[in-house]
């Protein structure tokens, strides 16, 4: 369970980023943040993990043991401990390129290795087998030895998430995952993060509303670091209008709202 209470942050002038974000986000669901550019967004993926400072609030998240942990508040050994539970898929992916696949997909527990072994030995045969079986839940288990570098957009986002499966976090986070993908190399990563919400919870910044109606089981919309929105992921053209601040494209949104009604 991933809990943010109150989120906020101000610029030093006094303008607020984030203002009061608050939301709760459980075992089972796929949630799609939307909203324009500078909407807070990417902020609020920041602050979940720890890689901006705030002004108020608080990101509290835990597992079925019970264990909780904290980005905001946390520093040091302490926020590195939370981090590993955390599995980001990056916009960008972050993979390294001179890498094959199978070693990018392992890099992804060194959180959980203490260094000194990462330096001597490196990765137990069992870890590689359960990398191996993260590159097969993507359909990428035949690339293992390829170079990073020779892969296409599409097959580098489904190492990133068979990454994020080897880490064994407690919650997912999606940051504009298909934002750079064809439609039909975007339609696979989407039915690909699906049934991981199923384990575990996903949180995804996106710019596709009809993506998100087909694929999400919720929808938080922001507008100038607000929440405006936070419910079902079929939105009205009204709706959406709302948290863009203008009239989305008429071919865009009959598309949108076709497919979220077949």
């Amino acid at each position: 369970m991933l809990e943010v209470k109150g989120l906020g942050k101000r610029l030093p002038n006094g303008k607020a980023i984030l203002n009061d974000v608050s939301f709760r986000i459980g075992k089972g669901e796929f949630v799609a943040l939307l909203g324009a550019s500078g909407a807070g967004k990417s902020m609020i993926m920041r602050a979940i993990v720890g890689l901006t400072s705030i002004t108020g609030g608080e990101v509290v998240f835990s597992g079925e043991s019970g264990k909780s942990y904290t980005t905001t508040t946390a520093s040091g050994k302490e926020l590195r401990r939370a981090r590993r539970n955390i599995g980001v898929i990056f916009q960008g992916c972050n993979l390294v390129r001179r890498l094959s696949v199978l070693d990018n997909v392992m890099i992804g527990r060194l959180g959980r290795i203490h260094p000194l072994r990462s330096w001597l030995y490196g990765f137990t045969d069992q870890e590689a087998s359960e990398a191996m079986a993260a590159l097969d839940r993507v359909g990428m288990a035949g690339f293992a030895p390829r170079m990073t570098g020779s892969l296409s957009g599409g097959e580098v986002q489904r190492v990133a998430i068979a990454r994020a499966i080897f880490q064994r976090p407690l919650f997912y986070l999606a940051d504009e995952p298909i934002s750079n993908l064809d439609p039909k190399n975007a339609e696979g990563i989407m039915q690909l993060l699906q049934p991981l919400a199923r384990e575990n919870p996903i949180l995804g910044a996106f710019h596709q509303p009809d993506m998100v109606m087909r694929y999400c089981t919720r929808v938080i919309a922001l507008r100038k670091g607000a929440i405006v929105y936070d419910g079902k992921p079929q939105l009205s053209q009204s709706q959406l209008d709302e948290v863009y601040g203008y009239q989305p494209e008429r071919q865009e949104l009959s598309r949108a709202l076709s497919m979220a009604e077949s």
